[in-house]
């Protein structure tokens, strides 16, 4: 279950506070559910991307990259389906003027009347439910009139689709094999929300993983467990993280298993990560409308077939946020209160933070020629603003595992005090070899402390 100490309001304004994630246009008013990253949030959303790319190529032979445009040919959500199937069930209120997503009133709350639901106040008058499609359209060319209409993606995996046929012919790869991509997708939700959970705007990290038809069901099994452990080697606790199958009524029309990788986010479990066994819709559908054959062929057997596919999609934002609610933690030192991100130190934003502790009598030159010696290595901060215990709890709310406090024994003996960020142990070191010894911790195998 969600942990009591972790709550949504805690981890906005955290990451407002320490300039991870704050609303976009916000002196405008904001715009909603849109959310602009900071110098944090930017340094630890790369990291996490930087993971799955590693997992995904860096790891394995059987992966290559992709990146596809955001717009494509407009046939392309003809053949995909979107263009008919990608909608929800819309109702309006007619009082409050509120959209909600038919099949969620459950979950929603009435404008006027927070503790009821939208339909059951006495006020309220829903309309009938309709489709709403969830593509954002557009038009290409100079006059909107005369333009083609084209959308924006709603999804990065019809562009590896697009370009299996490219990609079977340069990376000289044969089932089972997989391209990968991370890009922007775009969806027109009746209801975002939750900060980052859920919004018009986001980043996906999608997969698409081509095997023998006769091997799907063993490749879709070994992806599921394979995208569970991913999570969990990065440091979020296996008991907030479950696999949940789809019932038979949940699965798509193109789906023969569909499996949630969910995490016990403050707001209850939800989807952190979709694995789909995709069969062989979506080269088929492609293949139709385009008139291109899309199918591999076995050189030796002289044998054809259309690849299944076993997709894992997962969403960058979200994985950011189960990351920072994984990692939210507060103890006492001292009588007050310290926020602490425990995250992984391969996704912390900053690796290492280095402290003059005085302003004078040589700390700050010598702060600075550690520094830039660490920074060469590692990404990481020079702090020279406030006490020292100011600076040190800055750097636990942005999860900066270590902290490097030059003051006057270094003047002295060349050794520098280096701070753990979970066990708060401080130990004298020298600089010299200092980076090598920082470099050995990060890369380390690391447990989370909040693991019982």
């Amino acid at each position: 279950m969600p942990d009591d100490l972790v709550t949504m309001d805690k981890i906005v304004a955290l990451c407002k506070r320490r300039g991870l994630i704050f609303p976009a246009s916000e002196i405008y008013g904001g715009i909603a559910n849109t959310y602009d990253y900071g110098h944090y949030g930017v340094l630890m959303k790369k990291n996490v991307a930087d993971e799955w790319w590693r997992s995904m190529l860096f790891e394995r032979d059987d992966v290559v990259a992709l990146d596809s445009a955001i717009i494509q040919h407009p046939r392309t959500w003809e053949a995909s389906g979107h263009l008919k199937g990608f909608s929800d069930p819309l109702v309006d209120c007619r009082k409050c003027k509120k959209r909600f997503r038919a099949d969620q009133l459950e979950h929603a709350a009435c404008e006027l009347k927070p503790s009821k639901r939208p339909g059951e106040g006495a006020d309220c008058d829903l309309t009938e439910a309709r489709d709403f499609n969830l593509m954002f359209e557009t038009t290409m060319g100079p006059v909107k009139d005369d333009g083609a209409v084209a959308y924006l993606r709603p999804e990065t995996a019809q562009g590896i689709f697009l370009n299996f046929k490219n990609t079977l012919q340069f990376a000289r790869k044969k089932p089972p094999f997989g391209i990968a991509q991370v890009g922007k997708s775009f969806r027109n939700e009746i209801t975002p929300g939750n900060f980052i959970f859920r919004t018009r705007e986001f980043e996906q990290m999608e997969m698409e993983f081509f095997v023998p038809p006769d091997e799907a069901d063993r490749w879709y099994a070994y992806w599921c467990e394979e995208r569970r452990h991913w999570y969990e080697r990065l440091g979020i606790r296996p008991d907030s993280l479950r696999l949940r199958p789809h019932d038979p009524d949940e699965l798509s029309h193109y789906s023969s298993a569909t499996s949630d990788v969910e995490y016990a986010f403050p707001i209850g479990w939800q989807e952190l990560e979709g694995i789909a066994n995709r069969g062989d819709f979506d080269l088929c559908a492609h293949a139709g409308v385009s008139g291109q054959k899309l199918v591999y062929r076995d050189p030796q057997s002289n044998e054809e077939y259309v690849p299944h596919v076993i997709e894992p999609a997962a969403g960058l934002g979200r994985a950011m946020l189960a990351f920072l609610c994984d990692a939210y933690d507060e103890d006492e030192i001292g009588g007050e209160l310290r926020t602490v991100l425990r995250l992984h130190p391969r996704i912390a934003p900053i690796k290492v933070a280095v402290f003059p502790l005085l302003r004078k009598e040589g700390h700050p030159e010598a702060a600075r020629e550690v520094y830039e010696t660490l920074r060469r290595r590692f990404v990481a901060e020079y702090d020279d603003g406030g006490n020292i215990g100011k600076r040190y709890r800055r750097q636990d709310e942005i999860g900066t595992p270590y902290g490097v406090t030059i003051d006057h024994q270094t003047i002295e003996d060349q050794t520098v005090t280096l701070r753990d960020r979970d066990s708060l142990s401080q130990e004298r070191v020298p600089i010299e070899g200092l980076a090598d010894l920082l470099e050995a911790r990060l890369r380390a195998d690391w447990t989370s402390p909040k693991i019982d």
